[in-house]
């Protein structure tokens, strides 16, 4: 695609398909497993698993123009997460952020049980010496910026750059920034994955995974992981995420707005001990995150005084749904403490994913359940306790 379109207008065209004449405008879904060989001399699609789609296809195209890279599309987040880390030989050192996706330590753990299938380190991303000291040992180091929930933002260039020389692969989850707002590999990643299922889609309907490559050798090794593994998305699931793709400049210029204004009045509330954003000037990564990035997302947590106070805040929210996951056009919030995996998360902490709807409507929802959570609150209710073991986004 041309490079000197803006990115709205590359969102609204690229990912178009056959231009011909009498040629749908938009890629159609093509609910097929299989297709009528061709002849011995010509090369053509036959399999969908093996040879993709058009729908798969299409929506590479688009996300892969947008981050600078090869893409490849994969059944959900953790399908894309699994398949960067089995091209890695066994035995493999990984550093990952204590702050992150708590399925990716999920995966870790698991791999490290199984045999050493690689061995990982966790560390504190927000502190640049350990960080630093784990990259010289590593064979990949996978970063999460802004991390979840925390919204701790790391310097990409400079983890590159000790990565490179010590001879490590760079992944970087890019969700929460999107390809509108951070390019990774423009900064000397090697990877960059996206849940698509997040703000790409924008609807909360589907589940999708992305992984945008520096090389184009790497993009064939993971079409071979998602050939073997099977981690293939759905012709729908593909044209959802590839429609929501199209709005999604719209989307995060008003959903970022809101969330910056949120931010700001959350900050001033006397009920809320602080808020995580990076676009408050205050912010310890405002600096960081002005610097590397071209806004500040759509996601903030705000810190209450405990789990209990929290959980009374999203019990009396309306408008806010209490939800997990995040990225669509409806605002959700959560306590993510109450989750396995997050016994570094504040318990009161309230990870909130701002929507669509008017910054007026969602304040005035958060004002009202701040200031009768102080009464509704059981003394000591929920502080420490977890839900089920399992993964959440």
């Amino acid at each position: 695609m041309d490079q000197g379109l803006r990115v709205e207008t590359r969102l609204a065209v690229g990912g178009r398909g056959n231009h011909e004449p009498g040629q749908s405008l938009n890629v159609p879904i093509i609910p097929a497993s299989n297709f009528r060989a061709a002849p011995p001399d010509v090369i053509g699609r036959e399999y969908s698993r093996d040879d993709g789609t058009p729908g798969w296809e299409a929506l590479e195209g688009l996300i892969g123009d947008l981050e600078g890279g090869p893409a490849v599309s994969f059944s959900s987040g953790m399908a894309a997460i699994a398949a960067v880390l089995e091209l890695l030989p066994v035995g493999a050192r990984v550093v990952a952020p204590r702050d992150s996706y708590t399925a990716l330590r999920g995966l870790l753990a698991d791999g490290a049980a199984a045999g050493d299938r690689w061995r990982s380190r966790i560390v504190d991303m927000t502190d640049a010496g350990d960080l630093l000291a784990a990259v010289a040992d590593a064979d990949l180091v996978w970063l999460e910026t802004p991390s979840n929930p925390l919204l701790d933002v790391v310097g990409i260039a400079e983890v590159a750059q000790a990565a490179a020389a010590a001879g490590a692969l760079v992944a970087v989850d890019n969700t929460f920034a999107t390809p509108l707002l951070q390019n990774p590999l423009d900064l000397g990643a090697d990877f960059v994955v996206h849940s698509a299922t997040k703000s790409i889609g924008g609807h909360s309907d589907l589940l999708l995974g992305l992984v945008v490559c520096r090389r184009p050798e790497d993009r064939a090794r993971l079409s071979r992981r998602r050939e073997v593994a099977g981690a293939t998305p759905g012709a729908l699931e593909a044209f959802l995420a590839l429609r929501g793709a199209r709005t999604l400049a719209v989307r995060l210029r008003q959903e970022q707005e809101t969330a910056g204004e949120l931010a700001r009045r959350l900050a001033a509330h006397p009920a809320v001990g602080r808020v995580r954003y990076p676009g408050l000037p205050d912010d310890p990564n405002h600096a960081r995150a002005a610097a590397q990035m071209r806004g500040f997302g759509t996601v903030l947590s705000l810190e209450l005084p405990d789990a209990g106070t929290a959980d009374a805040v999203c019990a009396a929210l309306r408008v806010i749904s209490h939800a997990t996951s995040l990225g669509g056009v409806e605002s959700t919030i959560e306590r993510r403490a109450k989750l396995p995996g997050q016994e570094h998360v504040p318990a009161g902490l309230l990870r909130l994913s701002v929507g669509c709807e008017h910054v007026e409507d969602l304040w005035t929802d958060l004002r009202i359940a701040l200031e009768t959570s102080a009464a509704t609150a059981p003394a000591g209710s929920a502080v420490g306790s977890t839900v089920a073991a399992g993964s959440h986004p």
